[in-house]
């Protein structure tokens, strides 16, 4: 596999479900064409599969050409499963059969962008650790509290090989081609992407707070990773002050000049938007959600979320369920 540089052309499946991510794919495939360009020969070969081998439109609304997995009867050394939005609602036991399949025939399995919550649904990552979208971070961590989850850009743990999508796909790919095949194409492939960086694991996968915010005072930034940090068992707004040094008077002054909210309405805003996310990114029971974000009533829970988005949080799902089911 990419372990072995004789191994060539290695040969790859791509697995696309309904509303993949075209980012993720693409960025995933061209290193694999420049990889070949660079070599001059073939290192790599790919095949894009699906259930019935059709058409399958990404979460743009572009359609890819695909192959039958059915009619695919040649076997593969590395089976990759890409997906992206409403992975939660996708359920389709040919997929996670040929997956299974691959995986007891040896082949490394690995999944882009959210495709990491369709394997632990087919009980591929049992005893490894996986990297997912960062948006589906907190979710998957509920709904598979045995799976190891990491908030790197990717990871390859032995036979499994997952990343958090986006140009994550890019980096993962680049170290597997440089692991195989030296460090000097993985360079030269970057080069041609405009890519001068490939970045290590354990990089940033989402933009930092301060970019993020917008601001740059260090208590602040520090205050609000600790209510990031502690979204289930929500801090007092004392605790908050005390971890930086500050009076509560002086807390409330900051998040007012800064943010324009008092820390209690931004922390629990904080909650409710994490909420929104496990709500509509997985099938946790609403009352498991509420207890994630740090309500312990459902009651409570469904009046702070109609006050801040219009609705009920059961209305919320239900709007989300309405929309056609990818299968």
């Amino acid at each position: 596999m990419f372990d072995d540089p004789n191994d060539a052309p290695l040969e790859i499946d791509f697995v696309l479900v309904p509303n993949f991510s075209m980012m993720a794919f693409t960025s995933a495939v061209e290193p694999l064409r420049s990889a070949n360009r660079t070599a001059e020969r073939s290192l790599y070969q790919w095949r894009v599969l699906s259930r019935d081998g059709g058409p399958v439109a990404a979460s743009n609304g572009i359609e890819v050409l695909t192959s039958s997995l059915m009619a695919s009867a040649k076997r593969s050394k590395v089976a990759i499963l890409v997906s992206g939005i409403n992975v939660q609602n996708y359920e389709d036991g040919w997929i996670f059969a040929f997956m299974r399949r691959m995986a007891s025939q040896g082949a490394m399995i690995g999944a882009l962008c959210t495709g990491s919550y369709l394997l632990a649904r087919a009980g591929l990552l049992d005893n490894r650790r996986c990297a997912i979208h960062w948006e589906n971070l907190s979710g998957f961590a509920e709904e598979f509290p045995k799976i190891e989850v990491s908030s790197n850009l990717y990871e390859i743990d032995r036979d499994r090989v997952t990343c958090s999508g986006g140009t994550a796909a890019l980096d993962m790919m680049l170290h597997l081609i440089g692991r195989q095949h030296g460090q000097a194409i993985a360079n030269d492939v970057s080069e041609q992407f405009i890519h001068d960086r490939i970045r290590e694991p354990h990089d940033h996968k989402r933009m930092e707070l301060r970019a993020r915010l917008g601001v740059s005072h260090p208590k602040l930034i520090a205050i609000i990773s600790e209510m990031e940090g502690n979204l289930e068992e929500p801090l007092s707004q004392t605790e908050l002050a005390q971890r930086v040094s500050l009076s509560t008077r002086q807390l409330e002054r900051l998040f007012r000049k800064y943010l324009g909210a008092t820390p209690t309405r931004y922390y629990l805003n904080q909650r409710l938007r994490r909420a929104q996310q496990l709500l509509l990114k997985t099938t946790l029971s609403i009352l498991t959600v509420g207890l994630a974000c740090g309500f312990v009533s459902a009651s409570h829970f469904s009046k702070c979320y109609r006050e801040c988005f219009g609705k009920t949080p059961r209305a919320e799902r239900s709007a989300k369920h309405a929309t056609p089911r990818v299968v």
